[in-house]
């Protein structure tokens, strides 16, 4: 029987953000939970993302900040209201962290950085009784008995309450393989197939341009195309030149409508203005002076056309196309980028499809399996990168754990798992 008292047959089965929260809520609540992982240590994707500054959460409108979890929006309200960016600012605060908004609206601890947060995190949780179990790998679950790949073989455990946290399938050396999936489908439970989230896209460049322009940012653009539903997107933001194509934050923001689209239709070209702060009519007249002695690069030049700018126009145009000043204006403002496809699954910094949703009640829990609940990026759900994703999957620890405390309070009968 489930009781409040110190037990050890709580087992979080899965060691980044979502699971530790949800170790947090049990252990506060005098329960001592056994974090399972099947990595040397914990959060690594956590850290992953702190690599290039720890984005926690949006501080954007809370009305707004939910929509951006897309169709999920309706599963995922109560539990991000019950831990929205507000609450983890404060959580990182208690932790020790001040935070910040920074000009975009995303949220960072004053230094960016994930590993001291999340050692102080993990000690606080040592300190509240939590144990933690790693190189404990999850290989197969018949009724109560769930054994784990460990390096001194095979072990099994029994639990009264499970909170399975086993994140998506990207990044697999971080360990989010997505081999759970198998174990949940011979259960009969309902899963949509992987599909990468918040990930580039495949363009073909030439090699010169590949060569020369790999890894440069293109700032101050404007994307534009029209979604499965026939609206038109429009964002500013900055992209990045891959070796492969695109990648960066203005193509995530819109990687779920853009994957839509290529699903329906590819390759698929959309456009970018490449000066969103000049007028046709500006470059035109600009583009029309005369040229004099100079190269068509020096002129250019003069006119803020060099660099990645200039040379995309020569990706797309031929070389006696690029003195007809109206041609190549248009082609600034409208610029085609096409899209062959999306990046592989194994790079995307997310992933879409896992357990759906209906397989859930309202606190997580499994319908058709009492005391087993599931979270994080597991589910079926994606939003874009700007602190959307932890904040989701933390928010979604929370909720499961206090499903799973209700649960302990109000059943006085032994929980089958």
């Amino acid at each position: 029987m489930c009781s409040l008292k110190k037990s050890n047959k709580i087992a979080i089965i899965g060691a980044g953000p979502a699971g530790l929260m949800a170790a947090q809520v049990l252990s506060e609540a005098g329960l001592s939970p056994i974090v399972f992982d099947a990595m040397p240590s914990a959060g690594r994707k956590f850290l992953q993302a702190g690599r290039g500054g720890l984005n926690l959460t949006h501080g954007e409108d809370f009305s707004l900040f939910c929509t951006r979890y897309f169709e999920a929006q309706t599963f995922l309200q109560p539990a991000l209201e019950a831990f929205s960016p507000s609450h983890i600012r404060l959580w990182a605060k208690e932790l020790g962290f001040e935070t910040f908004v920074g000009s975009s609206g995303k949220v960072y601890p004053l230094d960016k950085k994930a590993a001291p947060l999340l050692r102080a995190w993990i000690h606080q949780l040592k300190s509240n009784n939590t144990e933690f179990k790693m190189k404990h790998r999850l290989v197969s679950w018949s009724k109560d008995i769930w054994q784990f790949q460990t390096p001194d073989g095979l072990k099994e455990y029994s639990f009264e309450g499970v909170i399975l946290a086993l994140g998506g399938a990207s990044w697999s050396r971080l360990g989010s393989t997505g081999a759970w999936a198998k174990i949940l489908e011979e259960k009969g439970l309902r899963l949509s197939p992987f599909k990468p989230a918040n990930m580039g896209f495949n363009v073909s460049w030439s090699e010169v341009f590949k060569e020369k322009f790999s890894g440069t940012p293109l700032k101050n653009v404007e994307l534009s195309f029209s979604d499965t539903k026939g609206n038109l997107q429009t964002q500013l933001g900055e992209l990045l030149i891959s070796q492969d194509g695109v990648q960066g934050s203005l193509i995530y923001s819109h990687s779920k409508l853009l994957r839509e689209r290529i699903e329906q239709e590819f390759p698929l070209t959309v456009h970018l203005d490449l000066f969103p702060h000049r007028t046709l009519t500006k470059l035109e007249e600009q583009l029309s002076r005369p040229q004099g002695k100079q190269s068509l690069s020096a002129f250019w030049k003069r006119l803020g056309l060099s660099g990645v700018r200039a040379s995309l126009l020569r990706e797309v145009l031929e070389k006696d196309s690029l003195t007809q000043s109206k041609l190549v204006a248009q082609t600034l403002k409208k610029f085609p980028l096409t899209l062959e496809s999306t990046r592989p699954l194994e790079e995307a910094i997310s992933t879409a499809g896992g357990l759906a949703f209906e397989n859930l009640d309202e606190h997580l829990m499994l319908k058709e399996f009492p005391g087993v609940f599931c979270v994080g990026e597991m589910l079926d759900w994606e939003t874009p990168t700007g602190g959307y994703l932890i904040s989701g999957v933390m928010a979604q620890g929370k909720q499961a754990a206090l499903g799973l405390l209700n649960r302990c309070k109000n059943d006085k009968r032994n929980i089958q798992i």
